[in-house]
């Protein structure tokens, strides 16, 4: 697993990080089950502060993505069906912004919309809220 960190971009730490094991876990580069290197190791050899990489891991618990065990440290989430369809899908977005040339914060802005705009898509029709 290859993560690189800039500070000189706008985004913070911890957020990059969560984000390179977000894409590694999405595309199965990171599998259900597999054990990710103790905070204190990776923020070592990433050369940051272990509470970085504790703030990026938290994100990906709070996101469902891996699993933090007290003394056993952060497993990926297993989950059925895998994710590949979905990687696949967004580095087709991603190749179809590049093409129109469409700079990455418009990108993010239009995804962020869309999903907070789309149904749940949970195959069950829920009914309205009765007042």
């Amino acid at each position: 697993m290859l993560i690189r960190l800039d500070p000189a971009l706008e985004a913070p730490l911890f957020e990059q990080l969560a984000a390179g094991l977000r894409a590694s876990i999405i595309d199965g580069r990171l599998a259900g089950g597999e054990r990710l290197p103790a905070s204190r190791e990776l923020a070592a050899s990433l050369k940051v502060n272990v509470h970085t990489v504790l703030r990026a891991y938290h994100r990906l618990r709070d996101e469902r993505l891996i699993e933090l065990h007290r003394g056993r440290g952060a497993v990926v989430a297993v989950r059925i069906g895998g994710h590949s369809a979905l990687a696949g899908a967004v580095h087709d977005l991603v190749d179809e912004a590049k093409n129109h040339e469409l700079p990455e914060a418009a990108l993010l802005a239009l995804v962020s919309e869309a999903y907070r705009s789309a149904p749940r898509a949970s195959g069950v029709l829920r009914a309205a809220p009765r007042r």
